[in-house]
């Protein structure tokens, strides 16, 4: 029903910063609360960061004061821009809703490494 395709990850050295988009179509009337989520290898699926279609966030507090989350509903499109990266920020990061997420797309990498 919503199809979300995630951009913007790549390989940055520790400090450096990423700006990640993600993509809402489909049933894109049913969402209310967007969240972006990270799975590191061998560490199970966390959010990170929320956002509610009225622009209310919450952060993980292992990114808070780094990463920021922000949407345009307009486009249908979610943000988030990370700064001051460190390499346990490693991971593949995925946009979607909260909670009770639908399918989950491709994601996209960050790598933080020297």
């Amino acid at each position: 029903q919503v199809q979300l395709v995630e951009s913007g990850g790549g390989l940055v050295q520790p400090g450096g910063s990423l700006r990640l988009s993600c993509a809402a179509s489909g049933s894109t009337f049913i969402i209310n609360v967007m969240g972006w989520y990270r799975q590191a290898p061998g560490s199970q699926r966390e959010l990170v960061a929320s956002i509610t279609r009225g622009g209310s966030t919450n952060y993980a507090d292992s990114v808070k004061g780094r990463f920021t989350i922000s949407r345009d509903n307009a486009k249908n499109t979610v943000y988030l821009q990370l700064n001051s990266l460190k390499p346990e920020d490693t991971a593949v990061y995925y946009c979607n809703m909260v909670p009770g997420p639908a399918s989950w797309g491709q994601g996209t990498q960050v790598t933080v490494s020297s």
